[in-house]
C-alpha cells in the first residue's frame, strides 16, 4: 500500500470507534486501534480460517460439550460477559491454546493429550479468557499486524483481496506474541476466575509445570508465542499463598477428565 494513503486508512479506523479503552483485568486505560463492537466480527469472520488450518474440529460432540462446559464456567464470572464465547477442540497435535478476540478460544489435541484434570484445563482456558477479557489479541494485532490487513479485518468488504488476506490474517494471528507482562496478567487473571468457579488453582500450576518440562524436551508451540514459563509457577504460587484462597471443596475433576477427554482421545 502507498505509504501516503496510510494517515487516510489509519483515520479510517479511528473513526469506527477506536481509541482509548479500560483494561478491565489491570484498570489501566490502553490505546485500541480496533473498536470492542469489531472484536465479535473479527472471531466469527477468522475462527473458520484458524480451524482450518488447525486441522478442523476434533469430530467428538461429547467431548467438545466437556470443554465448551469448562470453558463456560470461567467464562460466567469474567469481567466481560458481552462477549458469546466459543470454546473449540482442534485435531492439531502441537501443544497449544490461543484466542481470538470476541471469545473465540481454542484448544488443541496435543494439549489435551498432556492435561491430566479438569482443574489444569480450566487453567489454560482461564488464561485464555483473561486475553481476550484485556483484548491481549485484539492490542497485538494492532501493534504486531500490518495496517492493510488490519484493515480487512476490520471492514466487511468481500473483494478478492479480502478473500486472499482471511488466510494470511489466520496464520499471522496464530503468531502475535504476548509481552510477558500480559502474560502475567492473564496468568494471575486466569488463577482468579479459577477459583471464583470452583477450580483449585495449583491446576494452572501443573499445567504451567507441564509445559515448562515439555519444553525442555523439544520446543513447544504454545511457548513459540508466550513467554517461557521458567517463573510462572513460582509467582502462580506466591498468589495463591498471598491472596489465602480456600481450597476447601474446589474441584480438580482427574477422574472426569480422563473419562470425557483422555479415554475419547486414545
Amino acid at each position: 500500500m502507498n505509504k501516503h494513503f496510510r494517515p487516510i486508512i489509519l483515520a479510517l479506523i479511528l473513526s469506527l470507534g477506536a481509541g482509548c479503552a479500560r483494561n478491565p483485568i489491570t484498570g489501566k486505560s490502553e490505546l485500541m486501534l480496533i473498536p470492542e463492537q469489531q472484536d465479535i466480527e473479527i472471531g466469527k469472520k477468522y475462527a473458520p480460517e484458524i480451524e482450518k488450518q488447525m486441522g478442523g474440529r476434533i469430530q467428538d460432540q461429547a467431548l467438545q460439550n466437556y470443554i465448551n462446559s469448562v470453558g463456560q464456567k470461567i467464562a460466567r464470572v469474567s469481567h466481560n460477559q458481552s462477549f458469546k464465547y466459543q470454546f473449540t477442540a482442534l485435531q492439531d497435535k502441537s501443544v497449544n491454546a490461543f484466542a481470538l478476540p470476541g471469545g473465540y478460544i481454542f484448544i488443541t489435541k496435543g494439549m489435551l493429550q498432556n492435561l491430566e484434570t479438569e482443574a489444569q484445563l480450566a487453567g489454560i482456558l482461564g488464561h485464555e479468557i483473561v486475553h481476550v477479557v484485556a483484548r491481549d489479541v485484539a492490542n497485538a494485532m494492532s501493534t504486531q499486524i500490518g495496517i492493510d490487513l488490519l484493515l480487512s479485518a476490520v471492514t466487511s468488504e468481500k473483494t478478492p483481496q479480502t478473500v486472499l488476506t482471511v488466510a494470511q490474517l489466520g496464520t499471522q494471528i496464530m503468531s502475535l506474541r504476548f509481552s510477558r507482562q500480559d502474560e502475567r496478567e492473564a496468568d494471575l487473571g486466569g488463577l482468579d476466575y479459577m477459583i471464583a468457579a470452583g477450580y483449585n488453582p495449583y491446576g494452572l500450576v501443573e499445567s504451567m509445570e507441564m509445559l515448562a518440562a515439555q519444553n525442555r524436551e523439544r520446543p513447544i508451540e504454545f511457548l513459540s508465542t508466550h513467554p517461557a514459563p521458567e517463573n510462572r509457577s513460582a509467582y502462580l504460587k506466591q498468589s495463591i499463598t498471598t491472596k489465602q484462597f480456600s481450597l476447601a471443596n474446589t474441584r480438580i475433576g482427574k477422574e472426569e477428565y480422563k473419562t470425557a477427554v483422555l479415554n475419547r482421545l486414545n
